[in-house]
């Protein structure tokens, strides 16, 4: 059995946005959500956009599934002091008078994922691509310096 973690607080390069109330049966957000029923759509949109965060020699990949999203609604930005951010919108399916909708499971709405890259992100050369609704984003990193060694002889 493998476990699956969808966020680590520990992570001192995610800046995910945690709720503290997801999940907790709190009158305020059942009532906020009987008035505007999109704000559940919007939250769960948000928050169920999954990405992958591998490192290799060369650079840092981010992969983000993002089915049924254009290109031209996606927005990738490194903002200063090195945080990555990709966002966009999924576009709510258009529906007609006649529809009879029996379950609605797709989310749609806005998402934003933040994620602080380190110090050895080339942040002035990230490249980004899209295939199949997976957004890649590849940040490369610098070369690790090692410290030069001079050898001391040893007099005496």
């Amino acid at each position: 059995m493998s476990i699956i973690r969808r966020s680590n607080i520990f992570d001192p390069f995610s800046l995910d946005v945690w709720d503290p109330f997801q999940g907790f049966p709190f009158d305020a957000f059942r009532s906020l959500s009987e008035s505007r029923p999109t704000f559940v759509s919007e939250t769960s949109a948000f928050a169920n956009t999954r990405i992958d965060w591998k490192e290799t020699p060369e650079a840092h990949v981010f992969k983000a599934d993002l089915p049924g999203v254009k290109r031209e609604e996606v927005k990738v930005e490194v903002e200063e002091g090195g945080v990555l951010q990709i966002s966009g919108e999924r576009s709510k399916e258009k529906e007609e008078k006649n529809d009879k909708w029996h379950r609605v499971e797709r989310s749609s709405g806005k998402f934003l994922r933040r994620f602080r890259l380190p110090e050895n992100a080339k942040v002035d050369q990230v490249k980004a691509s899209m295939e199949n609704g997976v957004l890649t984003v590849t940040v490369p990193k610098e070369e690790v310096k090692k410290p030069e060694v001079t050898s001391i002889e040893i007099s005496g």
